[in-house]
C-alpha cells in the first residue's frame, strides 16, 4: 500500500478550501487548520454589516464542508510558529508534523501603524467584524433618538476610508438604507442630516478598474448623496474627530476602515521571503522562497511574473486557481513528473453600488448599470458554497428589491448581567 504524504493547510479561505478539496485522497492525508470553525464569504461582508443578509448565509462550517472527505481532518486552532528545518508547526493545541505545508492565511486590515485609528475604527475582514459594524450602527441610531439636536452631529456622520470595491459597496448600501429603510424605523430622526463620507487617497473611486468604472461609480455615489473626498488621507482619529491630511476634520462616531491590507504572516519562515506588506514570496509553482516543501497560495502569496511584476491582485479568482494548480502539481511531483507554472488569467473585476447600479470590467468589455448589476449578482451567487445558501440569499435579494426593506436589523450583543441569589 502506498504511503500517503501528510499535508497541513493553514487557512480555510478560498485558497485553503480549494486545496483541501482537490488533493488526491489516495496520495495525501490532509489536516486543515483555522482559528475559526467556518469558511467566510468575504465579498458579501458588507451586506451583513448593512443588515441585508444574515451572517449564517455566508458562513460555512468546515466540518460540514468536508463531512464526506475522510482524508481531511479539521483542527480549530491558531498557528503561532513554523519550524521549517523540523517540518513542524506549533499551535494552541500542540505541535504537528508535516511532509508538505500549504500556507493560505490570507490578509487582514492594514492600519499603517496608526494605533489610534486601529483602536477606534472598524475593520471589515471577518464575519464577526461585519456583525460588530451592524450592532454599532443600529445602536447609534437608537442613541440618536435620545439626544438633543445639537448633540447629534457626530452620530449622524459615517465615514468609510478607502474607495476600493469594499468601500464603494458599503457607501452605496448605506445610502440606500438611508433613503428606503431608516426613515421608516426612526420617525423622529431627520435622515437628510445623515452624512456618508467616502475618503480615498488616490484620485478616483475604484482606482484599479477601468476609466469607465471609475467615472460611473463616482457618478452613482454622488447621485445617491455620498460625499466623496479623493486625494486625501486620514492622519488621525480619536473616536470623536477624524482628521485629514489637508487639515479638514469630521466629527464622527463611526469610521469603517477599508483602506488596505497586510498579510497574515506566521513567524518562522526565512526572513528574505517576506515582503514589506507581509506577503510570502513564492516561485511560479507557489513554492516558498528557500524551501522545498512549503507552499503559499492566495492573498498571502507574492508571485512576480512578466504580466504581474508587482504580484497578482488579491482576489478570489487568483486564490482558487493557484490552489487548483498547486494540487495538480503536488500530484505530478509525487509521481516524479514536472510541475506546471501558474499563469493568472484575468477574468475581470466588478463592484456594485446599489440596486440596478454596478460596474463590470471584462478583458474584452466594460459596462455599467442594470445588466452589470445582474451579472454581479449571478457570479457572486455561483461562488456561494451550498445550494441552500444560494437560494436563501437570492430570496433575500429579491425581497429587498421589491419591498425596499429587510427584517434583519437585529442588535446582537452580550446582555449577561451578574447573577444574584435569592431573587
Amino acid at each position: 500500500m502506498m504511503c500517503r504524504k501528510k499535508v497541513i493547510i493553514i487557512g480555510g479561505g478560498f485558497a485553503g478550501i480549494q486545496a483541501a478539496r482537490r488533493l488526491d485522497p489516495k496520495l495525501f492525508e490532509v489536516t486543515l487548520f483555522d482559528k475559526i470553525n467556518h469558511h467566510q464569504f468575504q465579498p458579501l461582508f458588507y451586506q451583513v454589516a448593512t443588515s441585508q443578509i444574515e451572517p449564517a448565509n455566508i458562513s460555512f462550517p468546515f466540518r460540514h464542508i468536508f463531512r464526506n472527505e475522510k482524508h481531511v481532518q479539521i483542527r480549530f486552532a491558531e498557528i503561532s510558529h513554523i519550524f521549517p528545518d523540523q517540518n513542524r508547526i506549533s499551535s494552541g493545541i500542540g505541535d504537528f508534523y508535516y511532509d508538505i505545508l500549504i500556507i493560505a492565511t490570507g490578509c487582514r486590515t492594514n492600519f499603517f501603524g496608526n494605533h489610534n485609528i486601529c483602536k477606534h475604527s472598524f475593520a471589515l475582514k471577518t464575519t464577526y467584524d461585519a456583525i460588530k459594524i451592524r450592532n454599532h450602527t443600529l445602536k447609534t441610531f437608537e442613541k440618536i433618538i435620545s439626544l438633543k439636536e445639537e448633540e447629534r452631529e457626530p452620530f449622524l456622520n459615517l465615514v468609510i476610508v478607502g474607495a476600493g470595491a469594499t468601500g464603494v459597496e458599503l457607501a452605496g448600501a448605506y445610502a440606500e438604507i438611508r433613503k428606503n429603510v431608516l426613515p421608516k424605523d426612526y420617525h423622529r430622526i431627520d435622515f437628510s442630516k445623515f452624512q456618508i463620507y467616502l475618503v480615498e487617497g488616490s484620485r478616483y473611486t475604484l482606482n484599479t478598474m477601468s476609466n469607465k468604472a471609475k467615472t460611473a461609480s463616482e457618478k452613482y455615489l454622488r447621485e445617491m448623496g455620498v460625499q466623496i473626498f479623493t486625494e486625501r488621507f486620514v492622519t488621525a482619529y480619536d473616536g470623536n474627530i477624524l482628521t485629514l491630511n489637508n487639515g479638514e476634520t469630521i466629527k464622527t462616531k463611526t469610521v469603517i476602515w477599508a483602506a488596505g491590507v497586510t498579510g497574515n504572516y506566521i513567524n518562522g519562515l526565512p526572513h528574505d521571503c517576506r515582503t514589506q506588506t507581509n506577503r510570502i514570496k513564492v516561485d511560479r509553482i507557489n513554492k516558498v522562497t528557500g524551501s522545498d516543501n512549503i507552499f503559499a497560495i492566495g492573498d498571502i502569496a507574492y508571485m512576480e511574473t512578466s504580466k504581474y511584476p508587482k504580484g497578482h491582485p488579491q482576489v478570489a479568482n487568483v486564490a482558487i486557481n493557484q490552489a487548483k494548480n498547486l494540487t495538480k502539481n503536488l500530484k505530478r511531483i509525487f509521481k516524479g513528473q514536472s510541475p506546471v507554472e501558474y499563469e493568472y488569467r484575468d477574468l475581470g473585476s466588478m463592484a456594485t453600488i446599489g440596486q440596478n447600479k454596478a460596474v463590470v470590467d471584462f478583458p474584452f468589455l466594460n459596462f455599467k448599470g442594470y445588466f452589470a448589476w445582474f451579472i454581479w449578482m449571478f457570479l457572486h451567487l455561483m461562488l456561494i458554497l451550498s445550494v441552500r445558501n444560494k437560494l436563501i440569499i437570492f430570496i433575500n435579494w429579491a425581497w429587498i428589491y421589491f419591498s425596499k426593506n429587510s427584517s434583519l436589523r437585529l442588535i446582537l450583543t452580550d446582555d449577561k448581567a451578574p447573577c444574584h441569589e435569592n431573587q
